[in-house]
């Protein structure tokens, strides 16, 4: 006799109860798997100073870029030794005069850099 489909089949409650333990575990060992940092709660204090600090770390470093770049500009060049470093380097004349104020407008001193 084959079992059609809206026939009834009594299945023992130990088997039944064994079958949900195994899915339930199933279950687990998938979660596990699947989680690969386990969930955490962030303290928000925390992360308001980490943003704070990153912030105020931000400033601090765009604060210091732009005094550089003012010391840079006060530097004296001499327009020929711009060119030399140019000519000689096959620099752009913005990237010559950079490397000529980064070393106080010593000529000697930017062209043994460059080398």
């Amino acid at each position: 006799m084959a079992l059609e489909e809206g026939d009834d089949v009594e299945v023992p409650e130990e088997s039944k109860d064994a079958k949900d333990k195994q899915r339930a575990e199933q279950h687990k060992a998938m979660d596990s798997m699947t989680d690969l940092v386990p969930e955490k709660q962030l303290d928000e204090a925390k992360v308001q100073k980490a943003m704070t600090d990153l912030a105020t770390s931000q400033r601090a470093s765009k604060e210091a870029m732009q005094l550089r770049e003012k010391e840079l500009a006060a530097v004296k060049i001499n327009k020929e030794e711009v060119d030399i470093i140019t000519s000689e380097f096959e620099m752009d004349k913005k990237s010559a005069e950079r490397r000529l104020r980064e070393h106080g407008g010593n000529l000697h001193a930017a062209l043994a850099s460059l080398l």
